[in-house]
């Protein structure tokens, strides 16, 4: 058969697509999505053993939940965003998960399961949507695992989670990485900041990237966000909000760094952390990794005490986080996460030996058991190398005196090592999984 823009090399056939995903978007191919698999079962492991449960929510949302959540002036809302008219609304693929968790929390009436010292602790896993330029490690469509923590106003909740999060990179083996913490204040402190910025970036304006000139007008710790370098090093001598914290957030944020000495996570204070989100209030902070490069953030979160309220729910504090997926298995040591090989390839001897395996893989699969085998007769030897492709434990001969005797040859693929078993013993021997 004929392939338009086929060509060949060193005898194999490759075919150029046709049609290729989108840009900013990208296939995770099986081995890949092992490791995916890997991490999703850890997170999932780590962080009910913390008392939090799974929560799914659309994947498409109202356009004003984020223009009211996240805040319009910032780069996500006026750049980054997938909106389009679904017949009178405005409706957005969502950028972000924290505003679709205070939402659900506040359209389901979720407070009314809290009580004093026991917050709701969900944690989600899934796709999310940026319009933004595709680079190493950030897509426009890329998959966060996160985790929000509702009801919950005391330090512990802010160290305790970070606590958990610092578990969950220790179970999947993530060692390059560096803590850093920061409060951004609240409604009393934050205004008093505020000024005191305006007063110090005035001069410097015309020193400034276009953006943080932007940013200077319509919110002004938005200029921190900047990624333009001649901006970050002028913006090192402005003042800092830690300086001017009123005395409830400096008591929070100093609690909460005790928490984590006593923990023994360690940790470092950095001014100029404020995320990029405008909910964010009191604790903020990132987890860096100096293997990302100049994009060197794996997660980020912090407090958002008013979001809830916000959305037209109660009073309820929050705190949470999200991780990128795909970043963080790009940090993965090699051998963690790689996909299991199968548990046994059939070599069949001949046609009859073949015909009689399909009963034989049916029968292992069903007390769980996880069989390959070729879906016509071949040679042997092709078998043995798909077996190996596969990365089979181990080659089960079938022909015809073994079914005769019942007695199969079993060979370990990793020593060589070769014996005779009787059907009733393969379970056990390929490591069946009974029940599950």
């Amino acid at each position: 058969m004929c392939y338009k823009g086929a060509r060949a090399v060193r005898g194999a056939l490759v075919v150029k697509p046709r049609c290729q995903a989108v840009r900013g978007t990208r296939d995770v191919l099986p081995d890949e999505a092992a490791r995916w698999q890997y991490v999703e079962g850890a997170a999932r492991s780590v962080f009910e053993r913390y008392g939090f449960r799974e929560i799914r929510t659309p994947l498409i949302e109202p356009t004003e939940l984020f223009t009211r959540s996240v805040g319009e002036a910032t780069d996500i809302v006026r750049k980054e965003m997938y909106s389009f008219s679904a017949g009178s609304e405005s409706v957005t693929l969502r950028p972000e998960a924290t505003a679709s968790v205070a939402r659900a929390f506040v359209e389901h009436s979720l407070h009314r399961t809290i009580a004093a010292g026991f917050p709701e602790r969900v944690y989600y896993i899934g796709p999310m949507f940026r319009y933004e330029r595709p680079q190493k490690g950030r897509q426009r469509q890329f998959h966060q695992i996160g985790a929000e923590i509702l009801g919950a106003k005391e330090p512990l909740a802010d160290a305790e989670t970070i606590e958990m999060l610092w578990s969950f990179l220790d179970a999947i083996g993530i060692e390059d990485r560096e803590l850093v913490v920061n409060s951004v204040g609240d409604a009393r402190c934050r205004p008093g900041f505020r000024e005191a910025l305006v007063r110090w970036l005035e001069p410097r304006l015309d020193r400034l990237c276009e953006d943080c000139r932007r940013r200077a007008r319509e919110n002004p710790l938005r200029v921190f966000d900047c990624k333009v370098e001649a901006d970050r090093e002028l913006l090192l001598g402005a003042p800092t909000i830690l300086d001017l914290l009123c005395g409830g957030c400096r008591e929070h944020f100093e609690e909460v760094c005790r928490t984590l000495d006593a923990y023994g996570i360690p940790y470092r204070a950095d001014s100029r952390i404020v995320r990029g989100l405008d909910y964010y209030e009191r604790t903020v902070f990132e987890v860096l990794s100096r293997d990302l490069g100049a994009q060197s953030a794996i997660l980020g979160g912090g407090r958002y005490d008013g979001l809830v309220e916000d959305l037209g729910g109660p009073a309820v504090p929050g705190f949470g986080f999200a991780i990128g997926l795909e970043r963080l298995v790009s940090l993965m040591p090699g051998d963690r996460g790689l996909p299991a090989g199968t548990d046994v390839f059939v070599v069949s001897l001949g046609e009859p030996a073949w015909r009689a395996s399909i009963a034989l893989a049916r029968r292992l699969r069903a007390a769980g058991v996880r069989v390959a085998m070729p879906m016509s007769s071949r040679p042997m030897g092709a078998q043995l190398k798909r077996a190996d492709r596969v990365r089979a434990r181990f080659a089960l001969f079938v022909g015809e005196s073994e079914i005769a005797s019942g007695r199969y040859g079993l060979k370990d693929l990793a020593t060589g090592e070769q014996s005779s078993v009787q059907e009733k013993d393969l379970v056990a021997r390929l490591g069946g999984r009974h029940g599950e």
